[in-house]
């Protein structure tokens, strides 16, 4: 499964300045649950891609329950976008023994996973006018 340090370090990064054709990537996350901790929103190039840092990301504090939508504007380009609600805020992706994740997490098409992401399969096309996607977190069970 995804390692969502990476979200959280791609949060951290802030929006620094990026080049005038900047495009809108927004991202809805659905199924967000009122469980404290920090919501992390990580977006990484391929270059970037499962490593510590991004372009662009956000971190909610104690994050509402329901939908949140995250506007970043971003170049032109091929990007992924990941979530990490890291619930008992310890700043750690928990897992269990299995290695399957404990902590809540979204990945474009995660769902769909049956193993450690690749790019291709987690990561959307950005044009000049930009693109809307959405995910729902997934909550493993405890």
């Amino acid at each position: 499964m995804p390692c969502f340090k990476t979200a959280a370090s791609a949060a951290l990064v802030g929006l620094s300045p990026l080049a005038a054709q900047a495009a809108p990537l927004t991202f809805t996350l659905d199924g967000v649950e009122a469980r404290g901790g920090k919501l992390y929103i990580g977006v990484q190039t391929e270059a970037q891609f499962m490593k510590d840092g991004g372009i662009a990301g956000e971190i909610v504090d104690a994050p509402a329950a329901g939908s949140q939508t995250f506007t970043f504007d971003v170049p032109e380009g091929r990007y992924s976008v990941s979530a990490w609600h890291d619930d008992n805020g310890n700043g750690v992706f928990d897992r269990a023994e299995s290695g399957r994740p404990i902590d809540g997490w979204a990945m474009i098409n995660g769902a769909n996973l049956r193993g450690e992401p690749t790019f291709a399969d987690v990561s959307v096309d950005v044009p000049a006018g930009g693109v809307s996607v959405s995910e729902t977190l997934i909550y493993p069970i405890k």
